[in-house]
């Protein structure tokens, strides 16, 4: 199937994980949105603080910059939140560009724990001063430094340096334009993948493949919960605080709804009551389905429930611990679309506005060196997140790990996020609290969607509309 284009009429694209597998620190909306500049240092003391979006300059222009003439800086840094356990391969890939050359020296700095605590820093800096020359950017935080003018376009500095961009997965890559400019390069970049444990399906008689729908897990689950396999759960769903913004639009898609239609929200139509009503069956009523209190990867990793879903960037570590065979497969669909009904995620990297030109160029020339096809494979192997370039060779990968080609295959069939979660700052919040609500609490669908509709449109109307104006 063709990659999914967005219709002419919704300028950009937008997808991915706040990384799927990180826990987020709760945060208050209001305080969050209406940060100044003068109180940012101050709020760096509380939970996950972000980039205000309450005011600034309208973002750079993309022509507005011209590199020519200017030299590399002989140092910058790079921070990131090491996603996937990445800490190892992102320092051997440093070292080996300090070795090929001598006009700039990258240094590696742990920022965060993960990509909330990366943004809260991030802020501080944008306020303070020590700004690095790449920042890591999750999938629901780049926009907002967009709209806020913190970081830079990345057109002309990537044309100064020489990069080649076209052989870029182009879901991947189209994430992260919007206005007609790039403003982050894929770099740690996921899926949702359907994980299953193969000897309980054995067990139960089912065949061995991932459910081709929900509705068809549903009439499975009873049979895993039935046979002798000492599980807790036939199927585990992600944490709330997680995931559940990002998976859930698979079950939204697969019922033929969405959280938006552009910046129309639609969260509250029934498509999508219809999707979560169907999950509150399963944990509430049928109790087969239940939510994991750590990690779905753990969970399936260790024999505790028979299925889940999880990021891709939870393969390598899934294989590790397994001590059975670990069926992998797409993301089931629904009664009305199976497919393309599978997120994209995960992480990108940015430049920042407040920086020198000359430590933008410098920044740029090892964001070209950490981005090239064989370091995509060797951040791929140590991780397993999905290499970001289509010449990458992953036949290594692939022979090491079977299961890395399903989700490269997955990746023909991904869908661009909606809007409602990855361009509304707190809009993934917004709508895994109230999942939360329904599964954990067993409350109506239909009325706390409607809850969650009102939330995104003030976010909406409040925070981002004046400053797209």
């Amino acid at each position: 199937m063709p990659l999914l284009r967005l219709p002419a009429s919704r300028p950009g694209r937008l997808a991915v994980p706040s990384a799927p597998g990180t826990t987020r620190p709760g945060f208050d909306r209001r305080s969050f949105l209406g940060l100044s500049a003068a109180g940012a240092a101050a709020l760096t003391l509380a939970a996950c603080a972000g980039p205000s979006t309450a005011s600034g300059t309208a973002p750079a222009s993309a022509e507005a910059l011209d590199y020519t003439g200017v030299k590399p800086a002989s140092t910058i840094s790079m921070w990131s939140s090491h996603p996937g356990g990445s800490q190892e391969v992102e320092q051997k890939i440093i070292d080996q560009f300090n070795a090929s050359q001598s006009a700039i020296t990258v240094s590696l700095v742990t920022a965060g724990a993960n990509y909330e605590e990366v943004a809260q820093r991030f802020q501080t800096a944008l306020a303070g001063g020590g700004l690095p020359g790449l920042v890591i950017l999750s999938d629901v935080w780049w926009f907002r430094y967009f709209i806020n003018d913190s970081i830079i376009p990345l057109d002309a500095v990537l044309d100064a340096v020489g990069m080649e961009t076209d052989d870029f997965r182009p879901t991947f890559f189209a994430d992260y334009q919007y206005d007609g400019a790039q403003w982050a390069i894929p770099y740690a970049r996921s899926t949702p993948m359907f994980y299953y444990n193969k000897e309980h399906w054995a067990t139960a008689g089912l065949p061995d493949r991932s459910p081709a729908t929900w509705e068809e897990f549903g009439e499975w689950a009873p049979r895993l919960k039935a046979a002798d396999t000492g599980v807790l759960n036939a199927f585990q769903y992600p944490a709330i605080s997680g995931y559940a913004g990002w998976t859930f639009q698979n079950n939204a898609w697969g019922q033929g709804g969405s959280y938006s239609d552009g910046w129309d929200i639609t969260i509250d139509e029934k498509p999508v009551v219809d999707a979560l009503e169907w999950m509150r069956q399963g944990v509430n009523v049928e109790k087969w389905a239940g939510i994991t209190s750590n990690d779905q990867a753990t969970d399936i990793a260790s024999g505790a429930v028979s299925a889940t879903v999880s990021s891709t960037g939870s393969l390598v570590g899934i294989l590790d611990t397994a001590s059975f065979d670990v069926g992998v497969g797409f993301m089931p669909g629904g009664p009305t679309a199976t497919e393309p009904v599978c997120p994209s995620g995960g992480a990108g990297l940015g430049i920042p506005q407040g920086i020198t030109p000359e430590e933008q160029v410098a920044a740029a020339t090892f964001l070209k060196f950490l981005t090239s096809p064989e370091n995509a494979v060797a951040f791929s192997a140590a991780t397993g997140y999905i290499p970001t370039r289509t010449s990458a060779d992953v036949t290594g990968l692939v022979s090491a790990a079977p299961q890395i080609q399903t989700a490269i295959d997955q990746i023909e069939v991904v869908r661009t996020q909606d809007y409602a979660r990855a361009f509304l700052p707190g809009g993934d919040k917004a709508v895994a609290d109230g999942v939360g609500r329904v599964l954990t609490q067993d409350e109506d669908p239909q009325e706390v969607l409607t809850e969650v509709r009102g939330q995104l449109e003030d976010i909406y109307t409040t925070d981002v509309e004046p400053l797209l104006s």
